[in-house]
């Protein structure tokens, strides 16, 4: 397996890493025995944030004895410098550690620089002058403040939603981080859920150089699948470039990442599951987006009155509305047996 280095942090890691979003729905136990079976398989990296409730906890509970020898990133979505304070002494206090390798701006609205009046960014920089933060990330879903945060020379890691069905706008911006040094940290390997063939979504990634996708993982079953490519690397060969060519062709681009930055809707519509509701039926286990539950939060999008607010906060320039009115249609079709799944 290719080790990945991040940019000019010099951090090394094998080309596959943790994410610890999914582990916050684990009891204690359970997380702790995830995190520390992924470290004893070989991965070195791992990545949380203040934001995913107890895990920052159960990182520091399974990894402190070890923390010499991995990498830990975590990440803050403070306002003020102050609430920043008080999270990175948050975040040290549950990893049991004194610093943080990589300290992220969370699902960034802004490039922070200094001197914009935020003090955010001067903050971040007294932090790693003191020895907290080693290096300063970023992490974004809207491409235009990824491409300024890559180019202000400020940030030495970029995170990033990544897969195969990323476009070619997301494809030149994996280049330009690696032509400004910058370590390109692939979140949303699997699209959200939409995308469910490990083996295609890992083999891509192992096309750049300078990618590190962190994958989520919630049960040992998930993980012992990214573990298995640790010492039987597969290649991203004929057969799979294949497969990743079908699976572009029927979503295209237009499809939602389930990220959830349209939300709230004045309608109360769940828009982030309810805008690929009918991909997530054929593509994930199918029971358990046909609940009663689901059907009703379904109906809801029938109340869409098209106002547009989705629109103009989508990262990805999506028609919502018509994205729904789509699924919706889909769905229905499930549900009657008018198509099969």
């Amino acid at each position: 397996m290719r080790t990945i280095t991040l940019g000019r942090t010099g951090i090394t890691s094998p080309q596959n890493a943790f994410g610890a979003l999914p582990i916050q729905r684990d009891d204690f136990d359970t997380a702790q025995r995830i995190l520390r079976r992924a470290y004893e398989g070989g991965m070195t990296f791992f990545d949380t944030a203040r934001l995913y409730s107890d895990s920052e906890e159960k990182m520091g509970a399974a990894l402190s004895d070890v923390r010499n020898r991995i990498a830990i990133a975590t990440k803050t979505m403070a306002k003020t410098p102050d609430e920043m304070k008080r999270q990175l002494e948050t975040s040290l206090r549950n990893l049991r550690t004194d610093y943080v390798d990589i300290y992220q701006f969370h699902c960034a609205e802004q490039c922070y620089r200094p001197g914009d009046g935020t003090g955010m960014y001067e903050t971040m920089e007294s932090f790693r002058q003191q020895g907290m933060v080693r290096h300063i990330g970023i992490t974004a879903h809207k491409i235009g403040i990824a491409e300024e945060a890559v180019r202000s020379g400020l940030y030495e890691t970029l995170q990033f939603p990544f897969s195969y069905l990323s476009g070619s706008r997301e494809t030149k911006l994996v280049e330009l981080c690696k032509e400004h040094d910058v370590g390109f940290i692939a979140m949303k390997g699997l699209a959200g859920g939409l995308i469910t063939n490990a083996k295609a979504a890992y083999t891509f990634m192992t096309q750049f150089s300078n990618v590190l996708p962190i994958w989520g993982v919630q049960h040992m079953h998930e993980l012992e699948q990214w573990l298995a490519f640790m010492e039987d690397s597969p290649e991203y060969d004929a057969e799979m470039q294949a497969f990743v060519e079908r699976d572009r062709k029927e979503f295209g681009t237009d499809f939602c990442r389930g990220c959830g930055y349209c939300m709230p809707c004045p309608q109360g519509i769940i828009i982030n599951q309810c805008a690929r509701m009918s991909q997530m039926v054929r593509r994930a286990p199918s029971a358990g987006w046909l609940t009663e539950q689901w059907q009703q939060a379904f109906r809801d999008v029938l109340k869409c009155t098209g106002c547009g607010a989705c629109k103009k906060k989508c990262p990805y320039g999506l028609d919502i509305p018509v994205l729904l009115k789509k699924n919706y249609d889909d769905y229905q079709n499930i549900l009657s047996g008018k198509t099969k799944v």
